[in-house]
């Protein structure tokens, strides 16, 4: 974990952001980085088109930014073999 520091005024909208969507400054934060992060990536994508990005992201096993970014290739799944045969 690092430190990032902002300006007071950025501070102040994280406060009044993470108050009215019951989140915590740190969690506000994150979700504006990772939400401007996956924005500059893949520039073609609206807002909405990144929430669903994020939420499949999820139900497929948790986030992964690396994996979203494209700096990282998913795991091959491995061939099961039983009884000799592949």
């Amino acid at each position: 974990m690092g430190i990032v520091k902002i300006s007071d005024p950025l501070h102040e909208s994280l406060r009044v952001a993470s108050q009215a969507l019951s989140r915590s400054i740190n969690a506000q934060a994150e979700h504006w980085m990772r939400i401007g992060m996956l924005a500059e990536l893949h520039p073609q994508l609206n807002h909405s088109e990144i929430c669903q990005l994020l939420i499949r992201a999820e139900q497929e096993g948790g986030l992964d930014l690396a994996r979203l970014a494209g700096w990282a290739q998913p795991a091959k799944a491995k061939a099961s073999v039983k009884g000799g045969r592949a």
